[in-house]
C-alpha cells in the first residue's frame, strides 16, 4: 500500500486526512499491524519486521510522534498482560515479547528513538535492560544469517552478512565471536565425522577420515586467506584461522584430537618421505586442534618411528642385507623421514633386545640364534658395547638365578650345582667380564654374595663379646673359601686351586709401595704371610674380586679387622672350674685367615698395615708408660724397652718416638708446675730451647704468655731506665713462640699501668728520703715511657715535689736525653730547669742543703 492510495480512499469518502477521528483510526490500524507483525514471545524475529513496519507507517502517512505513541501503547498492553499472568513460563514469554518490541521500535525510529520512545520513564526499564534487548535480538537475527555461510565461503554472502550485521545494530566484537563459533562448529562437524569413521574400523576408514581432515584444513586456509583480502573490511567480521584449543571441553576431547592427528600424519607420511609440502598441513592441523608444539612433535616422532620400523622390517632381508654400507642405507632412511638418528639407534637396540629375549626364552642360545643375533647387530649397526650390555642384562638374569640357587643351596656347592653353573655360563654365550659382573654385582648394593657377606657382618656386630664376634667372622671367612671362591673359580674356568693359590701368593707379595716394607718386621704382619709349610696345609684358592669395600665405612671395616687380630693374638677363652678362664693357644693359620678377612673387607695393604701398626704401638705404649711412670729414662729402663721393642718387631724410630712422647709428657707436667710456681723464667726457657725441646708441646700458650709478662715486668722494675725494643718485641717473643702483635699488646698494657705507679712510688720514696731508690723509680718511669710514650706531662697536686724529683735525678748525672725526657714528663719549664741546674752547680740546691744538715746532725 502506498500513501497515495490512502489519500485517494479518504477523498473518495469525503474524509480529510487531517481529521482527528480519521487519524485516530489510522493510528489504531497501525498499532494492530505492528502487534501482528511482531512474533509471539517464544518465536524469534525473522528480520523483515522493521522494513515492513516502516513501509506501512509511510503508507498510512503517520508522523513519527503518532507512530511512536502506538509503539508505547503496545508496550503498555504487553506490560499489562505480563502483570495479569501468574504463570512463570507465560511471564518469560511476555518479557521476550517486550524485548522484541524494544528492539524493533528502536530500529524503526533510529536515532530519534531516544526521545520518541521513553521506555525508562514509562516502564522503569534500565539502560542495561535495553542493551540486553538490543543485543540478544540482534544476535538471534545474525545467527540466522550465519547459517547461510558454509565451508565454501562465497564472497557475496560474506558481504551480505556484513550488511545484515550493520542493519541489526550488532557490535563487531559480538559478530566476530559469533562468526568464529559458527566456523568452529563447521570444523567440529568434520572432526566428529572423521573420528566416527576411524572408530568404526570400516574398510578404507583411514582414507575417509583423512579426507574429512583435508576439508577442515582447506576451510581453515580459506578463512586465513580471506582475512588478508584487500576488501576484507566489507566482509563479515571474524575471518581468520580457527583453533579448537581453549574450548571448555578441549581437555576431554584432547585424546581424540591426538588420535586423529596421528592418523592423519600416518597417512600423509606413509611413503617414508617428509618434506615441507607435507609438514605445512600438519603444522596447520596442529594449530587447528590446539595441540602444543611438544605434543605434536611427540606424535610425529611416534609416527616416524612406526614408519621407520616398518621400512626396516621390509628391507631387512632384501635391500639392507645386500647393500655394502649398512650405515649409509640407514642414514638415508633417517634423512628421508627426518627421523632423529639417536632415536633410530635406540630403536635398533630395542629390536635387538626383543630378539635376544625371544631366543633365550628356553634358557640357552643355539648356534643359529647366535648367528641371527650377529646379523641384527651388523645390519642395524649396533655397537659392541650395546650388545654386551643387552646380553649382560637379559642373559644375566637367567645366569644370576642359577648362581643364587648355587649360593643358597642347603646341600652346599656340590657337583650338580657346579655343573649347572658351568653350563649356564657357556650356553648363554656370556663374556667373562659379564659373568663376573653378574656374579658380584659390584655396582649394586643387593648382590646375592655380598648380601650373605653382610649378614655374617651383622651377626658379628651383634655378638655379645669379642670372642663371639671373631667366631662369626671366622664363619664368613670359611664361607668365602669353601663356597664363593670355588664357585667363582668354576665360573671363570681358570687356574686350578693349587696353581691359583701360588699365583695369587706371588701377586700379593708384589703388592704395595716400597716404603711399606719397613713394617714387615711387625710380628702380626709377618704371620699373615704364610710360610711354605702353611701354604701346603691351606691349598684352597681364595677370591678377592667380591669385597665389602663399598658397603661398609672404612672405620667399621678396620674395627672388625682389629677385633680378629686381637683374637689371633690372645686366642679363644675357655672357662674352667672355680670361675677361672684360660686362653687357647692359636697357630699361625689364624693369621692367614686374618689376611683373607682383610681381602673380604676390601682393605688395601696400607689400610690393613695401619691396623697392625696401631695395635702394636698401642701395646708398646701400655708397657712403656708403666716402665717410665716417673718420667726418667735410665739405662736399665732403656734396655728393658729395647727387649719389648724387639719382641713386638717395632722399628727403632717408632719406639724412640713413643718413648720421647712419654718422657716429654711427664717433663711437660713438671715444667708447667714450675712455671705456675714462678720458678722458670726466660733464661730457663732458652736453656730448654738449646736442648732441642719442643717448647710449644712442653709449655701451654697461657703459661708462655705468663712468662713473657713476668719478663716485661722485670724490665720495667729493673731501675736502669733502659728499654731494648728488639729484645722485648722480637727475641723474647720468638723464644716463647708468641706473636709480635700479642707481645706488643702485653707490653703496652703493663707500661700504661706502671707509668703512673712509678711516679707515685718515686714520690713516696722522696718523702722517705730514700734518694737512691727515687732514681731507680724514675728510671722505671722512663722505661715505661719508652715503651708507651706519654702524650702529655704527668699531673701531681704538689709541684714542689716534682721539682725535688728532678733535682735528685739531676744529681745522679744521667744521660742528657733521659734528663730532658724526665723534665717533660714532670711538667718542669725550661726556666725552672735552668734555675735548678744553676743551683746544682753552685751547690745551693735545697735537697743538697738538707743532705748536709742531716750529715751534721748525724
Amino acid at each position: 500500500m502506498e500513501s497515495g492510495q490512502v489519500e485517494a480512499i479518504a477523498k473518495k469518502y469525503g474524509v480529510s486526512t487531517q481529521d482527528a477521528a480519521f487519524k485516530a483510526e489510522l493510528c489504531d490500524l497501525y498499532a494492530r499491524y505492528v502487534y501482528s507483525v511482531l512474533p509471539p514471545g517464544d518465536e524469534d524475529l525473522k528480520g523483515s519486521e522493521v522494513q515492513a513496519i516502516i513501509k506501512f507507517k509511510r503508507a498510512l502517512g503517520l508522523d513519527d510522534v503518532d507512530a511512536a505513541n502506538m509503539h508505547m501503547e503496545i508496550g503498555r498492553r504487553i506490560y499489562r498482560e505480563r502483570l495479569e499472568t501468574s504463570d512463570r513460563d507465560a511471564d518469560m514469554e511476555q518479557r521476550r515479547a517486550f524485548q522484541k518490541l524494544i528492539y524493533v521500535s528502536n530500529l524503526v525510529f533510529g536515532d530519534q528513538s531516544a526521545f520518541l520512545l521513553p521506555w525508562k520513564r514509562l516502564f522503569g526499564v534500565t539502560d542495561s535492560q535495553i542493551d540486553i534487548a538490543m543485543r540478544e535480538n540482534a544476535k538471534s537475527l545474525y545467527l540466522s544469517q550465519l547459517k547461510s555461510i558454509g565451508r565454501g565461503l562465497d564472497i557475496g554472502t560474506l558481504i551480505d552478512v556484513r550488511r545484515a550485521q550493520l542493519a541489526y545494530k550488532l557490535s563487531d566484537e559480538i559478530a566476530t565471536e559469533m562468526f568464529r563459533e559458527h566456523a568452529k562448529k563447521l570444523v567440529e562437524e568434520n572432526v566428529s565425522s572423521a573420528l566416527d569413521i576411524l572408530k568404526s574400523r570400516i574398510p578404507d576408514s583411514l582414507s575417509q577420515a583423512v579426507e574429512e581432515v583435508n576439508i577442515v584444513i582447506k576451510f581453515n586456509s580459506l578463512l586465513t586467506t580471506l582475512s588478508k583480502h584487500p576488501q576484507a573490511d566489507r566482509f563479515a567480521r571474524g575471518l581468520g584461522p580457527i583453533s579448537l584449543g581453549g574450548e571448555y571441553d578441549h581437555d576431554r576431547r584432547a585424546d581424540d584430537l591426538k588420535i586423529l592427528y596421528k592418523a592423519y600424519a600416518t597417512e600423509v607420511l606413509s611413503d617414508g618421505i617428509v618434506d615441507d609440502e607435507k609438514l605445512a598441513p600438519l603444522n596447520e592441523l596442529r594449530n587447528i586442534f590446539g595441540l602444543g608444539k611438544r605434543e605434536a612433535e611427540g606424535i610425529l616422532s611416534d609416527v616416524k618411528s612406526n614408519i621407520y620400523r616398518r621400512t626396516l622390517a621390509k628391507a631387512f632381508n632384501t635391500e639392507l642385507a645386500s647393500v655394502p654400507s649398512k650405515a649409509a642405507y640407514l642414514q638415508i632412511l633417517c634423512e628421508k623421514l627426518q627421523f632423529d638418528p639417536e632415536l633410530a639407534s635406540k630403536m635398533h637396540e630395542e629390536i635387538y633386545r626383543q630378539k635376544l629375549q625371544q631366543f633365550v626364552a628356553d634358557g640357552e642360545l643355539s648356534k643359529e640364534e647366535v648367528e641371527a643375533l650377529m646379523a641384527f647387530q651388523v645390519r642395524l649397526c649396533i655397537p659392541q658395547e650395546t650388545v654386551d650390555a643387552a646380553h649382560t642384562e637379559i642373559c644375566g638374569q637367567l645366569f644370576e638365578k642359577v648362581v643364587k640357587e648355587a649360593i643358597a643351596s642347603v646341600d652346599g656347592y656340590d657337583a650338580d650345582r657346579r655343573e649347572a653353573v658351568k653350563k649356564a655360563a657357556q650356553s648363554l654365550n656370556l663374556k667373562k667380564e659379564a659373568v663376573m659382573a653378574i656374579f658380584s654385582k659390584a655396582s649394586h648394593s643387593n648382590g646375592q654374595v655380598r648380601k650373605l657377606f653382610l649378614s655374617y657382618i651383622q651377626r658379628a656386630k651383634e655378638a655379645g663379646n669379642r670372642i663371639e664376634t671373631a667366631k662369626e667372622l671366622k664363619k664368613l671367612i670359611s664361607f668365602n673359601t669353601v663356597v664363593v671362591s670355588e664357585l667363582l673359580a668354576d665360573i671363570k674356568g681358570e687356574l686350578s686351586p693349587t696353581a691359583e693359590t701360588e699365583a695369587s701368593s706371588v701377586t700379593s707379595e708384589s703388592e704395595g709401595e716400597d716404603d711399606e716394607y719397613e713394617w714387615e718386621s711387625l710380628e702380626t704382619i709377618r704371620k699373615t704371610r704364610p710360610d711354605k709349610e702353611l701354604k701346603e696345609k691351606l691349598r684352597k684358592s681364595v677370591q678377592k674380586e667380591i669385597t665389602l669395600k663399598d658397603d661398609i665405612p672404612l672405620r667399621d671395616r678396620t674395627e672388625l679387622y682389629e677385633t680378629y687380630l686381637m683374637f689371633c693374638i690372645t686366642g679363644e677363652t675357655t672357662n674352667v672350674s672355680f670361675g677361672t678362664a684360660i686362653s687357647t693357644k692359636k697357630d699361625d693359620s689364624e693369621f692367614l685367615m686374618l689376611k683373607q678377612l682383610g681381602d673380604i673387607l676390601g682393605l688395601t695393604r696400607k689400610e690393613a698395615q695401619a691396623v697392625h701398626i696401631k695395635f702394636t704401638e698401642k701395646a708398646f705404649v701400655q708397657q712403656a708408660e708403666v716402665i717410665l711412670a716417673d718420667g726418667k729414662l735410665t739405662e736399665a729402663k732403656a734396655d728393658q724397652l729395647a727387649k719389648i721393642q724387639k719382641q713386638f718387631g717395632l722399628p727403632t724410630e717408632n719406639a724412640q718416638k713413643i718413648i720421647k712422647g712419654i718422657t716429654t709428657t711427664k717433663l711437660s707436667s713438671a715444667i708447667e708446675a714450675s712455671v705456675a710456681r714462678g720458678q722458670i723464667g726466660i733464661q730457663q726457657v732458652r736453656g730448654l730451647k738449646e736442648a732441642n725441646f719442643q717448647l710449644d708441646s712442653l709449655i701451654s700458650e697461657p703459661l708462655r704468655e705468663s712468662i713473657y709478662r713476668k719478663t716485661v715486668e722485670e724490665i720495667f722494675s729493673s731501675g736502669t731506665g733502659d728499654f731494648d725494643e728488639e729484645e722485648v718485641y722480637v727475641k723474647v717473643p720468638a723464644d716463647l713462640i708468641i706473636s709480635a702483635e700479642k707481645a706488643k699488646s702485653i707490653v703496652q698494657d703493663i707500661a700504661k699501668v706502671r707509668l703512673e705507679n712509678s711516679l707515685v712510688q718515686a714520690i713516696a720514696l722522696l718523702r722517705q728520703k730514700k734518694r737512691d731508690n727515687v732514681v731507680s723509680s724514675l728510671n722505671d718511669l722512663l722505661a715505661c715511657d719508652a715503651a708507651v710514650p706519654a702524650s702529655q706531662p704527668l699531673s701531681w697536686p704538689t709541684p714542689g715535689e716534682l721539682d725535688d724529683l728532678y733535682a735528685i735525678y739531676l744529681k745522679s748525672i744521667p744521660k742528657p736525653e733521659k734528663l730532658s725526657r724526665l723534665q717533660y714528663l714532670l711538667g718542669i719549664s725550661n726556666e725552672k730547669a735552668n734555675k735548678i741546674r744553676d743551683a746544682a752547680s753552685e751547690g745551693t740546691l735545697p735537697i743538697a742543703a738538707a743532705e748536709e744538715k742531716e750529715e751534721l746532725t748525724f
